[in-house]
């Protein structure tokens, strides 16, 4: 907003009368315009305070213009626009421009829309005030572009797990600049972004470059703008198809107990999943011939009348267009009288030594550990248990006969000096103690 002080033309005022009185009735209209014009600027008293707002508005919308002035004395107010040409004189439109409407018009506000707004009718306009000295004011219209087109590029329809692609998206003439974020999924990721300026509009490319994992398969990249003319969220996506090598599993369908014991069937069922899906899925025996008696069927390994020969590890390989897996299980065959799990089956490992193990593979095969350790620690517990009664009994024996012995030869004692007598009653008699207490000595022996 500005002000600044118009030069009288109360001379040229005089002029445009005569001239309008001649003038033809087309160009008298004009005339008489610039006749009120310049009268407006002879003197008439005290300076008015005159203002108005700078106005921003999106394209297409409707900017409103309102020339105020704090106290009135009737002066002319007038709105011309920035090639000086007069919008409204009072409530009067000289501008053959039907986008501009009053909106309201009295001696102390001049209120005009202009509908449809485009980037051409950016710039200043100026509200002038006819007083002594004249005052202007202007506002500025500053016009918003939202992005007219928002395009996603990706370098490759189809990606392999670990490869590096790039993504470009591009948002076209737009004012000011946009701003572009990136989004793989619910997580935003960090693009580099070139902007290019054409006749006051910009162009904004972002490029990012994505290491895709199969985890990222059938999740969208999305590209999202940011500009102060846009409502919500203007965005554009791209789903991910990445391919990647088989996932192995080997899941025992039989025994359901998970103990394989002689004369027991095996039954072993391979899962793999790929993208694209494993078209070759083999079962083989590690270091050894796979039994005669075994019986493949696609995925499914069955092994009928078990024995200790078959202990092994049978591998299942499964392999697509972009590598190939496997998942081994260790087969341990127990006595029919077992009662105990294996304390390892089923094993999962990938096809690098140096890769770390599958994760659902490694779970089972610790619940199978942990099931086994469970019930070995319940056999040895029961055998300890049974080693303290018997040890507690065979004690108790020993201690039995012990005393026992002690007690006879205490008693044998209490009688010494009998042991020659020819019978019981001379044995009384002669020991110690004398006669006073035979009859006890003698109740003892019996």
């Amino acid at each position: 907003m500005a002000s600044a002080v118009l030069p009288s033309g109360s001379q040229c005022a005089a002029a445009a009368a005569v001239a309008a009185a001649a003038a033809p009735p087309g160009l008298r209209l004009r005339l008489l315009l610039l006749l009120l014009s310049a009268a407006a600027l002879i003197p008439t008293g005290d300076g008015q305070n005159l203002f108005t707002k700078d106005v921003t508005v999106i394209e297409g919308e409707v900017a409103t213009i309102s020339c105020q002035v704090n106290k009135s004395d009737d002066s002319v107010i007038q709105l011309l626009n920035p090639n000086r040409q007069t919008i409204y004189f009072r409530d009067f439109r000289p501008l053959k421009d039907s986008r501009f409407q009053l909106l309201n018009f009295s001696s102390s506000e001049l209120k005009v829309s202009l509908t449809n707004v485009s980037i051409s009718d950016e710039g200043r306009y100026f509200c002038q005030l006819y007083t002594d000295p004249p005052q202007e004011s202007y506002t500025t219209i500053t016009v918003l572009v939202p992005p007219r087109n928002l395009m996603i590029d990706i370098q490759k329809d189809t990606a392999v797990e670990g490869e590096e692609i790039e993504v470009n998206c591009t948002a076209m003439a737009s004012k000011p600049a946009t701003t572009i974020r990136w989004f793989k999924g619910n997580k935003e990721l960090k693009g580099k972004s070139e902007v290019e300026e054409w006749s006051d509009m910009y162009t904004v490319t972002s490029q990012l470059v994505l290491k895709v994992h199969k985890e990222d398969d059938g999740v969208p990249v999305i590209c999202q703008v940011e500009h102060p003319a846009v409502t919500g969220n203007l965005q554009t996506q791209r789903y991910l198809e990445v391919q990647y090598k088989p996932q192995v599993h080997i899941q025992m369908t039989y025994p359901l107990q998970g103990l394989t014991r002689e004369g027991d069937a095996l039954e072993l069922t391979c899962e793999a999943i790929g993208k694209p899906q494993p078209v070759m899925v083999t079962w083989v025996r590690v270091d050894d011939e796979m039994p005669q008696h075994a019986v493949l069927s696609g995925p499914n390994l069955f092994i009928n009348n078990l024995n200790k020969t078959d202990n092994g590890t049978y591998r299942c390989e499964a392999s697509n267009i972009v590598g190939k897996a496997h998942s081994d299980y260790m087969l341990y065959v127990y006595d029919t009288t077992a009662t105990t799990e294996p304390a390892v089956h089923g094993l999962t490992q990938l096809p690098n030594s140096a890769e770390e193990l599958d994760s659902e593979d490694l779970a089972d095969s610790r619940a199978g550990e942990e099931g086994s350790i469970r019930a070995v620690d319940h056999a040895v517990i029961g055998g300890v248990v049974a080693v303290v009664v018997f040890a507690m009994l065979c004690l108790l024996i020993i201690l039995g006969r012990y005393f026992a012995r002690h007690k006879g030869t205490y008693f044998t004692h209490e009688a010494k000096g009998a042991d020659d007598a020819a019978d019981a009653d001379t044995a009384i008699i002669n020991a110690e103690g004398g006669q006073n207490n035979s009859e006890e000595k003698k109740e003892y022996f019996i």
